[in-house]
């Protein structure tokens, strides 16, 4: 085993070949197993750990200064946190923020999430690049008993499934629907309670992110919640006047099992429909598209991604492990975003229904928000349509 070592060392992180890193173990006790990933964003820690989009995942922090600002319960990405685990290099300090309401240490402890601190996230960060992402594990260590700990947590990794081919979007995905009328965070009134009443959206809640849910209750939209495995019938019962496609973790083919037959439905009923990451993966898997694990992931607050309609460079906040190949793609879907650090399929649009998704996530909180202008334009489709289906309503009565 290759060993980057800590001063204090009472925790470990083991990677599936073989390779440790010994740091101060922080959060709750673990073990904790996942597959391993980094994040290169700077800020939004707790809104990342919260994303359902992370489950199943333990995420390593580039950005050497984790913990800071605190936690609070209003930047929450869900009900629950759903990552196994996190790699920082420093200790959490105390948070120094006016909103923070508990320290990152104590936050961990409260939701189950294992930590290991003082590890070079940097050597481990480059390991992820040239290896691939891979499953590890955190877990406390006894100097006498390491070997045998070390092993034990081995076979445990061997048994642990890999990413490809796992259906996590069940296991997060609300149990019941429900209604969404929360609005967007701000500093003069924090979080506030709308009465939207312009449009109905059904969000299909594959892990979505509430920030999502904010977005769209901000542009006038009754959102109404519903599972995962929710029918086309069920959703179109409902009269939505759009249908938003929500992100979420695991394999999208896994997923596309059984939400390949609905989304079909959906589509050809020809309500606007709006997906961001796994939503996007999906709804490519619908018309006959592919995707493909990638070798690392995207993962941060920093990503440039061209608009290839506009020519504008978009900055983005992403989280996927999956992309779609833009080639298996239907002739009358256009891609339309694209991103500038490998080419990477970003966004597509139907040239024929008024559908689009987007790979990246255009409502991130704590930000960029170079990209919000995408809630506007799925606003505009859902209010086209109904006036299009007014128009019509008024050509049978004069008839």
């Amino acid at each position: 085993m290759n060993m980057a070592s800590s001063a204090r060392a009472d925790a470990c992180l083991l990677l599936a070949d073989g390779t440790a890193f010994h740091g101060e173990a922080i959060g709750a006790e673990g073990p904790a197993l996942g597959e391993l990933c980094f994040n290169t964003g700077m800020t939004g820690y707790q809104e990342v750990l919260t994303d359902p989009s992370y489950a199943g995942q333990i995420i390593t922090f580039t950005f050497p200064h984790i913990g800071n600002v605190g936690c609070n319960p209003e930047d929450l990405e869900a009900h629950l946190p759903h990552a196994r685990g996190l790699v920082v290099r420093e200790r959490p300090t105390p948070p120094s923020n006016f909103r923070a309401t508990e320290p990152l240490d104590a936050w961990l402890k409260e939701h189950k999430i294992a930590g290991i601190c003082g590890v070079d996230t940097r050597a481990l960060t480059r390991h992820i690049r040239m290896k691939g992402a891979q499953n590890a594990a955190i877990f406390g260590i006894q100097d006498s008993e390491f070997r045998i700990q070390a092993q034990t947590i081995a076979r445990m990794l061997a048994e642990l499934p890999l990413m490809e081919g796992l259906d996590l979007a069940s296991s997060v995905t609300s149990k019941n629907p429900y209604v969404w009328t929360e609005g967007t965070w701000h500093p003069s009134f924090e979080s506030r309670i709308l009465n939207p009443e312009s449009y109905h959206v059904v969000a299909i809640d594959y892990g979505e992110k509430l920030n999502i849910l904010r977005s769209l209750a901000e542009r006038g939209c009754k959102v109404t919640v519903v599972p995962a495995k929710y029918s086309a019938e069920q959703i179109l019962a409902l009269k939505p006047d759009g249908i938003f496609l929500s992100n979420g973790p695991g394999d999208p083919a896994a997923v596309s099992t059984y939400s390949t037959p609905v989304l079909g439905r959906l589509v050809a009923s020809g309500v606007p429909i709006f997906g961001i990451c796994l939503g996007h993966q999906l709804l490519a898997l619908a018309l006959g598209g592919k995707t493909s694990k990638m070798h690392q992931g995207h993962r941060g607050v920093n990503h440039p991604v061209k608009n290839m309609l506009t020519g504008t460079v978009e900055i983005t906040s992403q989280n996927h492990g999956f992309a779609v190949m833009a080639e298996s793609l239907p002739q009358n879907a256009q891609a339309t975003h694209v991103s500038l650090f490998d080419g990477c399929l970003e966004g597509f649009r139907l040239t024929d229904k008024p559908v689009f998704a987007v790979q990246y996530h255009p409502e991130s909180s704590p930000g960029p928000h170079d990209s919000q202008y995408l809630f506007d334009e799925f606003v505009t489709m859902m209010e086209e349509r109904i006036q299009d289906s007014g128009s019509r309503i008024q050509e049978r009565n004069c008839s």
